[in-house]
């Protein structure tokens, strides 16, 4: 019987010290950017006193809402397309959201090398595929459901 190690491995701890400072930064960014929001530092496309009146629409009621009433484009606000938003209040909350979602593909990413340099060759196959997998996701490449 083998016996289990009580020590953290580097990369372990690696990924333990990426995430809590990813999560610090997302954090502090989401007190940031919601404090500009809902002081009215930064305009919303929604106005603050209307937001109330979309609570109970299904998103993409929602989407169509907005954008008939405010952003009157060519196309739903969808996917990445938020970028474009970024200059107002209740878009620019969205940039913590991705921090918070994207700092473990980053912690991913990081330790690979060491699983690898380590000769942990399924972990790092593991972590590889996982990493990818995320990505595929987070562009939008990989989309299950009905969105």
């Amino acid at each position: 019987m083998t016996e289990i190690k009580k020590e953290a491995t580097p990369e372990q701890l690696l990924y333990a010290n990426i995430l809590e400072k990813g999560m610090l930064v997302g954090l502090g960014l989401m007190f940031l950017t919601f404090a500009l929001y809902v002081f009215g530092i930064m305009k919303p496309v929604v106005p603050t006193n209307e937001i109330a009146n979309y609570w109970n629409m299904p998103v993409h009621d929602y989407l169509v809402a907005i954008n008939t009433n405010f952003l009157h484009g060519d196309s739903l606000p969808t996917g990445w397309t938020w970028l474009k938003l970024i200059s107002r209040g209740d878009f620019l909350n969205f940039i913590p959201i991705v921090i918070l979602s994207g700092v473990t593909i980053l912690c991913y990413i990081v330790i690979i090398p060491g699983l690898f340099a380590r000769k942990d060759t399924a972990m790092g196959v593991i972590a590889s595929i996982t990493a990818l997998i995320l990505i595929l996701a987070a562009s939008g490449i990989l989309a299950t459901g009905g969105h």
